[in-house]
């Protein structure tokens, strides 16, 4: 595994910015709404097989408002090394199960059933490669074209700015791999899934780089319009059963197929970290 910590020092430092800016917002938000919400902050340390081994860790920010009704947004740096079984799934990490991972993932559940769900996360990995992923995806119990077609050109907008392939190939990503085969659904309305960006030398990791902050800015550009759009909407209780039915699907998707839940799992993660996408409240009818 070549030397990648100074990349994943700058990746890290951006993650943690990142987090800053996003929760300042949302808590405007809620500010905006009457409410003095704010997120609470828990830092954890990666738990290892060893007393000698350091496996990094992270901080969980949560915040429970009037507009959001759960948010979390996570960051986390972890290293050590896979168990082989799980290593034969990871990229690069085949013959050598050391790795190093950096990054940040929020999901936030909204009191408002016409404000859409949200997730997104970016991440930077090195096993015996290095590369970026992440994305972001829209997830509304009550979809609005609107506001669909906004997200969506917004990160086909950032994506063009870096390859003019990149919107269609990563949007289709999402479309796939945000797929209940179950339920014969889709999770949301999409967005952009994209991973095994990979770097093999310097101006890669900075191209990808980029790309990857972009993300992040195209996100909380986007998000926070659509959720001053809709969130002082009246709603029946109707629309409220349809809210946390959805939520229902939302956590059967989180559990049984999203590959960063069992990222976190198979790699000493925080559990409350871990399943902070799972929603507040949901039912199955």
């Amino acid at each position: 595994m070549e030397n990648w910590t100074a990349h994943t020092d700058r990746a890290k430092d951006w993650f943690e910015s990142l987090r800053d800016r996003i929760c300042a917002t949302f808590e405007d938000i809620e500010r905006e709404a009457g409410s003095d919400a704010s997120f609470d902050y828990t830092p954890w340390n990666r738990s290892t097989e060893s007393d000698d081994e350091e496996g990094g860790g992270g901080v969980r920010g949560v915040m429970k408002g009037k507009v959001f009704e759960k948010v979390g947004v996570n960051v986390s740096t972890v290293s050590g090394q896979f168990s082989p079984e799980f290593a034969r799934t990871i990229h690069g990490a085949e013959d050598n199960p050391g790795f190093t991972a950096t990054g940040i993932s929020l999901v936030a559940h909204m009191a408002n059933p016409h404000v859409p769900a949200v997730h997104m996360n970016t991440r930077f990995l090195t096993t015996s490669k290095a590369w970026f992923g992440g994305g972001a995806d829209l997830n509304p119990p009550i979809p609005y074209e609107e506001d669909t077609e906004e997200f969506h050109a917004n990160f086909r907008a950032a994506c063009a700015k870096h390859n003019p392939t990149y919107y269609e190939r990563f949007s289709k990503w999402a479309d796939d791999y945000f797929f209940i085969p179950h339920r014969n659904v889709s999770r949301g309305v999409g967005g952009i899934f994209y991973d095994h960006l990979e770097c093999g030398n310097d101006a890669e990791w900075e191209r990808n780089f980029a790309f990857t902050q972009d993300v992040g800015t195209t996100f909380l550009d986007v998000f926070p319009r659509l959720v001053r759009r809709r969130m002082g909407m009246e709603f029946t209780p109707e629309e409220k059963r349809q809210q946390l039915e959805w939520r229902g699907r939302y956590a059967e998707f989180n559990l049984v197929y999203d590959r960063g839940t069992l990222f976190g799992l198979k790699t000493g993660g925080n559990i409350d970290a871990i399943l902070m996408s799972l929603p507040p409240e949901a039912n199955w009818s």
